[in-house]
């Protein structure tokens, strides 16, 4: 059940629950007193006799409670696009997914690359009451890859990162600019790795099993190249770089090796590339067409490595949303992309459940990690913090049914998939928006 909830909570405590906080390495049972919009206290004090002081008592049950996840990348309809998604539908999913902050993208129509789209995104999300929402502004106006954006006006106006989303920023020369123009203002770039000429056309990794399908694979090098390419720009500027979705060996490699020489080089991945190859696309099975695509079992393990190792620094889930008529052609010619908000925590609990990571670490890459990289006050536990919360049974199993997701848009790659951790309450600001039925 979801719900906006209190506009004017007052004093609450989260009591008999295991406290989970990856920013300090929390792992104890507790409570949480949350007050107005913010935390009180957190730690074992808080109990069930604050009920004698007036104060509302909410018993976990001995589930885990944690900071509210920060989703770093989340392609939002809204506006130009409200057929497949909406701040009011992506924040009914997100909220029920336990998501708590979502940094959208700024494909939109019209493009996140002026000072006004940036505010009216900020306004048409705090009306909702749902997710908070923070813009990526664009890195070259109207994602065109030619001229660079007011990247200093946007991130006065709210834009916290600059990506060009699905769109790879090609020329070198004005990827060199917008690092520069960057690293004036500590901005972040964010790159989706993917040299164009040799993605272009295509529709799945290139291999045996596209060979076998008959269509038109993307060479892995597209991805491998790109990022070399952006690791020197790196060196040439000085500028910070993120690095969106690796799914490559050799890319992990090269985050790695760049950050073994200092370089300001951070890069995340998403759950379909740790926890899916490109088999899943079985029968031209087009939720699993995604961008970049799904590789090989040899490169799954390599993502695998690189978050238990460190190299990958946070996961986000990717979500992009595609309507049924764009999804349900023939394979070459479906739109790319999945959604991912309700299933984000699920499957990143895979690398828990399946011994890769610690729950802590886990928890990690999709709490305090992003909140650090983008200067959020959010992802953590800690008194004076926004009451952004999430209680969650890590081990409930339940089974991704595609028709009974709550985003506008259905297109999962893991339809079908058993797996465990399953949100109860959802609280941002002190209000509780979601509660499982």
């Amino acid at each position: 059940m979801a719900t906006k909830g209190d506009r004017t909570p007052g004093r609450v405590a989260y009591v008999g629950a295991r406290l989970l906080d990856p920013a300090t390495g929390m792992d104890q049972i507790g409570g949480v007193l949350t007050e107005g919009e913010l935390i009180k206290q957190v730690g074992p004090k808080v109990n069930a006799d604050m009920a004698l002081e007036g104060i509302t008592v909410i018993d976990c049950s001995g589930l885990c409670l944690a900071p509210g996840l920060i989703d770093m990348r989340v392609h939002l309809g809204e506006p130009g696009e409200d057929y497949k998604e909406t701040l009011a539908s992506a924040g009914r999913a997100a909220t029920k997914g336990g998501i708590t902050s979502m940094i959208c993208l700024p494909n939109t129509d019209p493009v996140i690359d002026d000072m006004s789209v940036v505010e009216f995104v900020a306004r048409r999300a705090r009306l909702q009451g749902l997710s908070k929402v923070y813009p990526y502004g664009a890195v070259t106006k109207g994602l065109k890859g030619k001229e660079i954006a007011e990247l200093g006006l946007l991130a006065e106006s709210g834009a916290v990162a600059f990506t060009d989303g699905f769109n790879a920023v090609a020329n070198a020369q004005v990827m060199r600019r917008a690092m520069m123009y960057a690293r004036t203002f500590d901005l972040l770039i964010c790159q989706h790795p993917e040299e164009p000429s040799l993605s272009t056309g295509g529709m799945m990794n290139a291999g045996e099993t596209a060979t076998r399908l008959g269509l038109v694979g993307i060479p892995r090098q597209a991805e491998i190249i790109m990022i070399e390419r952006d690791i020197r720009l790196v060196e040439l500027t000085g500028g910070r770089l993120h690095i969106a979705h690796v799914s490559t060996a050799e890319a992990v490699d090269a985050v790695r090796k760049a950050k073994a020489r200092g370089l300001p080089v951070t890069c995340d991945t998403s759950p379909p590339y740790f926890a899916l190859n490109e088999v899943a696309i079985g029968d031209y099975r087009t939720f699993a067409k995604l961008s970049p695509p799904l590789r090989e079992e040899a490169d799954r393990r390599a993502v695998v490595e690189g978050i238990k190792d460190g190299t990958i620094d946070c996961i986000a889930s990717d979500h992009t949303p595609q309507d049924e008529e764009s999804k349900r052609l023939p394979f070459g010619v479906a739109a790319s992309g999945g959604v991912g908000l309700e299933t984000l925590l699920a499957v990143t609990l895979e690398l828990y459940h399946n011994g890769h990571v610690s729950i802590l670490e886990a928890l990690n890459f999709i709490t305090a990690a992003p909140a650090d990289l983008f200067k959020l006050r959010a992802g953590k536990l800690a008194q004076g913090r926004p009451a952004d919360l999430m209680l969650f049974d890590p081990d409930k199993g339940w089974k991704v049914e595609a028709d009974k997701l709550l985003s506008k848009s259905k297109n999962t790659p893991f339809d079908g998939r058993l797996v465990q951790g399953a949100v109860a309450r959802t609280v941002i600001d002190g209000r509780t928006v979601f509660v499982a039925d």
